[in-house]
């Protein structure tokens, strides 16, 4: 099973996104994905608390674990902060992952859904810890600003002890895939089980079970998700009562 890791980039004070991006580039690595951050949507409140919420995160990067990054765009004159995680992917999502990722980024106009109408009648919340959609989420998601193209979101998962749990994370995962999330637009590009002491640069050590990259065509689709009475009745049933901890953190 192919290794990719995930990596959290602080940059340095006088450095930019582009000229990072431009470093990395330059050198021999072949990123599956190279992301600017824009918002946590859920945050950790047990595992990586302080490494992750202490640190305002610039870029996620994923590389083939095979290939180190840069020490260039690791030296302290390049970054501030830096965290890692690896995981074992499915060679069946790395397979063309480079050209299935352009598809899904610039994707034929007539391939995006249209959205459900969830938003007419939106379920709301007044947190979006539980996935949920909440009053400060939907006022961002209208005033975003990066073109209303398509957005990524990391999600590190750490599961409670048992094999129900994980079962019942699964069905999840099935209903995503089968409907809630795919009639939106939504996919797993990335998806794996963490790779525990693998000895990247600063690795986490906390304990989280998995890694998950989704994919939605725009932030529209992921908040009509969010709205759906759909969506919710499989969240509730089955996704939150699996986890111990989480994280989602959107991307573009």
């Amino acid at each position: 099973m192919p290794l990719a890791t995930v990596h959290l980039v602080a940059l340095a004070k006088d450095n930019t996104i582009s000229n990072y991006v431009k470093a990395l580039h330059s050198s021999s690595v072949k990123p599956y994905v190279v992301s600017r951050a824009v918002r946590w949507i859920i945050k950790p409140e047990k595992l990586s608390v302080p490494e992750l919420l202490d640190t305002k995160w610039d870029l996620l990067i994923i590389l083939p674990a095979s290939e180190k990054m840069p020490s260039q765009c690791l030296d302290k004159t390049s970054i501030s902060a830096h965290w890692s995680i690896t995981a074992g992917v499915p060679s069946s999502l790395t397979k063309d992952f480079h050209a299935r990722n352009q598809n899904l980024l610039h994707p034929n106009p007539s391939s995006v859904p249209a959205l459900t109408g969830s938003m007419n009648k939106p379920k709301m919340s007044n947190s979006s810890q539980g996935l949920e959609l909440a009053p400060d989420l939907l006022e961002w998601s209208k005033s975003f600003s990066l073109g209303g193209g398509a957005m990524s979101m990391l999600n590190l998962l750490a599961f409670k002890p048992g094999k129900e749990a994980h079962d019942s994370y699964l069905r999840y995962g099935a209903a995503f895939a089968k409907s809630i999330g795919s009639k939106r637009g939504g996919t797993a590009k990335i998806v794996g089980k963490v790779v525990p002491e693998f000895g990247s640069a600063d690795e986490d050590r906390a304990g989280w079970d998995e890694i998950a990259l989704a994919h939605y065509p725009s932030i529209g689709h992921f908040v009509d998700m969010l709205a759906g009475e759909d969506y919710q009745e499989v969240n509730h049933k089955d996704r939150l009562p699996a986890l111990r901890d989480t994280l989602s953190w959107m991307g573009s």
